[in-house]
């Protein structure tokens, strides 16, 4: 994958999108459409530029289930291409079997995610790599001495001339250490990113793109149902942390990370890109359907303690709801084709 066929055009004018947008078949306003747009450039840190071979490494290294303290978990067993790349279970399973806490997270645009995991805990794709792996409950990799969890896995891949050419070739001279393993699996996914859905193409122009159904379902979205506030831009997330009101109220979420009242049973507001083929949804799985996934939020939550302000009863009507459900599916685009590495042997 070319970085080149990774960054989309977004040179679109805003005269473009007020002249055509206006004109649609249903009554859709055009204010503010940039937000939408995709940002020019894939962020990547200045140490850890995507090139082809980064990306290969972390393809292989993503793919692999020497990656795990039992060999038969890898990065890919949670977070599956074929299922919007999460897992389709309502909570993630983990090291012998062991059924966690919080349900899998797709890696789908993390690359704009300023921090990670449900609680965003990690402050970088590198930091995210790394903890998976070295999580007791998830992948298990064994304690070792100098680079502590992980020294049991960079024995493992030193060992495999394969790994060592193709950590060589990435990042030269810096050898096979933790460092590198998590730079070369943030780099591969960087590149899982959206393509263009049905919305994308109508504010780019297709006025066919969505249906009457999905286009009131964006004015629900924008007015009535106040979505808008917390997903919201191009990744139709704002980064922050809510408390929505889930029935189950025992994850103390952020406040985990930072003791501050508002966040307790707050969590990272998730992507919407490609939510269709993300459920079961919510932190914990609550819910089975997109459709009672509107209905929660129609009610104002559940648990109503530290609920966020922004959490309130909307009282939309059954076609709102449909209408609402039908603009979620359609941010939802085709899937970039996936071809899966041949590990190394020797």
């Amino acid at each position: 994958m070319k970085l080149t066929t990774i960054a989309r055009d977004v040179t679109y004018t805003c005269l473009f999108f007020m002249s055509t947008l206006m004109i649609t078949n249903a009554s859709v306003a055009a204010t503010d459409i940039n937000k939408y747009l995709r940002p020019a450039e894939i962020p990547q840190p200045s140490n850890n530029l995507i090139t082809e071979s980064r990306i290969e490494l972390g393809k292989m290294l993503f793919f692999d289930p020497r990656l795990s303290g039992s060999n038969w978990i890898s990065c890919a067993t949670c977070h599956n291409p074929a299922l919007g790349w999460s897992d389709g279970l309502p909570t993630a399973i983990g090291h012998g079997q062991k059924v966690l806490g919080r349900s899998t997270p797709t890696i789908l645009n993390t690359a704009y995610q300023p921090l990670q995991f449900w609680d965003g805990r990690a402050r970088s794709l590198e930091k995210q790599a790394l903890g998976p792996i070295e999580s007791a409950g998830e992948m298990a990799q064994s304690i070792g001495k100098s680079e502590g969890k992980l020294q049991s896995l960079i024995d493992e891949l030193s060992a495999l001339k394969g790994y060592r050419d193709a950590f060589e070739k990435a990042y030269p001279g810096e050898g096979i250490t933790k460092k590198t393993i998590a730079k070369a699996i943030a780099s591969f996914e960087r590149t899982i990113v959206s393509t263009d859905s049905p919305f994308d193409l109508w504010i780019k122009g297709e006025k066919h793109a969505m249906n009457d159904a999905a286009l009131r379902g964006f004015k629900v979205f924008e007015g009535k149902g106040n979505c808008v506030k917390c997903h919201n831009g191009f990744n139709f997330t704002d980064n922050g942390f809510h408390n929505i009101g889930l029935k189950d109220a025992s994850d103390a979420g952020r406040y985990a990370i930072r003791k501050v009242k508002i966040l307790i049973g707050a969590f990272k507001t998730p992507t919407l890109r490609d939510v269709a083929l993300t459920a079961p949804y919510m932190h914990n799985g609550a819910y089975k359907t997109l459709e009672e996934v509107v209905d929660h939020y129609d009610r104002g939550g559940v648990t109503k303690e530290n609920l966020s302000p922004n959490i309130t009863k909307l009282n939309l009507t059954a076609r709102e709801k449909s209408d609402l459900v039908e603009f979620l599916k359609s941010l939802t685009g085709a899937p970039n084709p996936i071809t899966y590495p041949v590990l190394p042997t020797e």
